[in-house]
């Protein structure tokens, strides 16, 4: 268990990075940010693949290719595409409030799996995350409700509703995935975390491949406004680093946890990815973390921290009561 929490701790530091690629091309539009990273992803799977190819085309159900669809599709390219529409109709904001609260709606959406503890004695960690991830949007948020100095565009009833109810989606689409994958890789043990990572990407990229040719279909201007040949150069350069760090190695490095965590404890290693994310943003702003900023960076270690005692004592608990160790499936 603990290999698996550090798996989940450095793909959360790893996938925190992705939150700066907008920040380093606010110029492109996340359709075409999202287009380029799993173009680039699919490229970099495909050549990490190659060395053997053929003991994974062996392997490789049919079962197996649909799985990877539906992930590819849910947990890629829907969940982004609602997640920067909500961003556009209601802000940062809110949008983030409610995608924020992964480790909860996943950790609930594993509460009968194997290995996963009661939720009354969850409640407690919970509890932490939640208050961690309101202190987190509590500045920018009062912005938004408050209407000034935020720089937030002023949105109708409907397109705020509109918003929220793509927010949600990003909320509910993330959470399927987190779970559908953990489900299949823990009942589909013929991949290690790698080979399902690559295969993972194979698939986003001809995905992402088709997407990016509709798009270019599409009358010039219509997602993507004209930009220096010098900023595409970058573009480039962040998408193969996005892929390749962001995408293949995290990828691996989560389904790796996926394997040997529960997912009421799996769905809390997501709360690293908004600690490492806010890091990140630190040390690019060159500026330090305000009060409410720490205090929900405290919350979450403490939640998260809390919630994996929780799953190491109960085992030992019930080798106390019993006088004997039960041997556990492995994860």
């Amino acid at each position: 268990m603990q290999r698996g929490v550090m798996y989940g701790m450095s793909a959360g530091a790893i996938w925190g990075f992705i939150f700066l690629a907008p920040r380093i091309l606010p110029d492109f539009s996340p359709l075409t940010l999202s287009i380029g990273r799993y173009l680039m992803y699919g490229v970099v799977s495909l050549a990490v693949a190659l060395p053997f190819a053929r003991r994974l085309i062996a392997k490789l159900t049919r079962a197996d290719f649909v799985a990877l669809v539906k992930l590819a599709l849910v947990g890629n390219l829907l969940y982004y595409m609602l997640l920067a529409s909500a961003v556009q109709l209601v802000g940062v904001a809110p949008a983030s409030l409610i995608v924020g609260i992964l480790p909860v709606t996943v950790t609930l959406a594993g509460r009968r799996d194997h290995g996963a503890v009661e939720l009354k004695r969850l409640a407690a960690p919970l509890l932490l995350v939640l208050a961690g991830i309101a202190c987190i949007n509590v500045d920018v948020f009062s912005d938004v409700l408050g209407g000034s100095g935020s720089g937030e565009p002023a949105t109708s009833i409907l397109t705020r509703v509109a918003g929220l109810a793509c927010a949600v989606g990003a909320l509910a689409a993330w959470t399927w995935y987190a779970v559908v994958n953990a489900r299949y890789l823990q009942a589909n043990r013929h991949f290690d975390g790698n080979e399902w990572s690559v295969l993972w990407g194979i698939v986003t990229g001809l995905l992402g491949a088709i997407l990016g040719a509709l798009v270019w279909l599409l009358p010039a201007g219509t997602v993507q406004a004209s930009v220096p040949a010098a900023r595409w150069q970058l573009f480039w350069i962040v998408s193969i680093a996005l892929a390749t760090v962001g995408s293949w190695l995290g990828n691996m490095l989560w389904n790796a946890a996926a394997k040997r965590l529960p997912l009421t404890l799996s769905g809390q290693m997501i709360a690293f990815e908004t600690l490492f994310a806010l890091l990140y943003a630190f040390v690019y702003d060159s500026r330090w973390p305000r009060t409410p900023e720490v205090l929900a960076i405290v919350l979450l270690l403490a939640g998260v921290s809390w919630s994996v005692r929780q799953h190491t004592v109960e085992p030992a608990r019930r080798v106390g009561k019993t006088g004997e160790a039960k041997q556990a499936p492995a994860h």
